[in-house]
């Protein structure tokens, strides 16, 4: 237990930290954009969250799997130098295609601004804080991810109020990434290879995490879409209300994220005693806190939206709470998925039902925003994240009941 709580503190607070560092920069960056910018430069952060769950692949899923089940250090390297590598092929092609689409989508007056935002939020992918996890140090997350990225970012806000110019954001962002790459490379893969010379394995790489990664791509494509097609087929005054919904949603998920963070590498040790019962704690610590973000989102994202946009913007309480219903399950779903399902080799039915879910989420908000319904489009996701969870719950139940069967046939 004590294991747990100190993984758990160090999983949450480091990612919070994460999320409380952008909030730094949303009143600077919205004084100078003005409400009619303010969906553009969301819809960047949101094909970089895409571009970012791209250039990660498989490896956010199957890396801390596969780092917690390495026998050696030498083990956990070759796991990192693959990924490196398989990742800088990726990175060739995302981001010249995330500016494209975030120029195309924005409105023509920020088209840089979008794609500034898009890549700064893209450049994340990059991160061994997979790796990180796996090893079960959150001290580790924090010395090469969330500490570059705080000091990068707070030495953009001063410099971003005196340019109005987001590349600054953007270029420090990626020094801070880079530097920190270079020193986890040189403490966890010393003498490793990162250029991928061997193009044609590289590929191969990619293919055999392909189920896994479609996975991620399907649940991002949904969860990032909604203010692309809000900016796209709505008024600004509805689409810059959704994307400030939309921006407190994706803070939020870090705790999500922070929460799940904790929980892998504690329900999948080797050895581990009393499987089941850490697999139900992670189950209802999910729950728990979808029910408790969602009623947070509701009551107070329309006041909070306002601060964090400077009056510019600000979310409806219905657009929180639909928002808020797409939060409830997605923490729900993401213990079946995280723990349950993708370990036991079950990646196929997780992308068959993730899929269906993309499909359906997407045709309801393209439907709506052909409408201009933008309440509708964010209806459209929460419907997608319900489906996923409905569907995932009975393959994931069973295989939480053959851990009790085989906790009683050890006994």
């Amino acid at each position: 237990m004590k294991t747990l709580l100190l993984r758990l503190s160090g999983f949450t607070v480091l990612p919070l930290l994460s999320l409380i560092t952008p909030l730094l920069l949303i009143p600077v960056i919205s004084s100078f954009i003005g409400g009619g910018g303010i969906s553009s430069v969301i819809s960047g952060q949101a094909i970089g969250t895409f571009a970012a769950t791209v250039l990660m692949w498989g490896w956010n899923v199957d890396g801390p799997v596969a780092v917690a089940r390495s026998a050696s250090a030498a083990d956990r390297a070759n796991v990192y130098l693959r990924s490196i590598r398989t990742r800088l092929v990726l990175l060739a092609v995302v981001l010249p295609a995330s500016a494209v689409v975030a120029a195309l989508v924005a409105n023509p007056a920020f088209s840089w601004e979008a794609v500034a935002m898009a890549w700064a939020v893209g450049i994340a992918g990059m991160s061994p804080s997979w790796f990180c996890i796996g090893l079960g140090q959150p001290r580790l997350l924090a010395v090469y991810d969330t500490v570059p990225r705080f000091i990068a970012t707070t030495a953009a806000a001063p410099i971003l109020l005196l340019t109005h110019q987001l590349w600054f954001y953007t270029g420090l962002l990626a020094v801070a990434t880079v530097a920190s790459l270079v020193l986890f490379h040189r403490n966890f893969s010393p003498g490793g290879r990162w250029l991928p010379r061997d193009i044609r394995g590289a590929l191969g790489e990619l293919a055999a995490q392909s189920r896994t990664a479609g996975i991620s791509l399907a649940g991002s494509a949904y969860a990032s879409t909604p203010t692309p097609i809000a900016t796209a087929s709505t008024t600004p005054a509805a689409s810059g209300s959704l994307a400030t919904a939309d921006t407190l949603y994706r803070f939020g998920l870090f705790t999500v994220v922070a929460l799940g963070n904790a929980f892998q590498g504690w329900t999948l040790e080797d050895g581990a005693s009393g499987r089941r019962n850490r697999h139900v704690a992670a189950i209802w610590a999910h729950a728990s806190l979808g029910v408790i973000g969602a009623a947070v989102l509701t009551l107070a994202g329309p006041f909070v939206s306002g601060l964090l946009f400077a009056g510019k913007a600000q979310a409806t309480t219905e657009l929180c709470f639909y928002y808020g219903i797409a939060f409830l399950f997605l923490s729900a779903s993401t213990p079946f998925i995280r723990n349950l399902l993708i370990p036991a080799g079950k990646q196929n039915v997780v992308l068959r039902w993730t899929l269906f879910s993309a499909v359906f989420g997407v045709a309801a908000m393209i439907w709506a925003g052909a409408d201009g319904n933008a309440p509708g489009i964010a209806l459209g996701m929460a419907l997608s994240e319900a489906a996923l969870f409905v569907t995932l719950l009975i393959p994931g139940w069973k295989l939480l009941s053959h851990e009790r069967l085989d906790a009683v046939d050890a006994t």
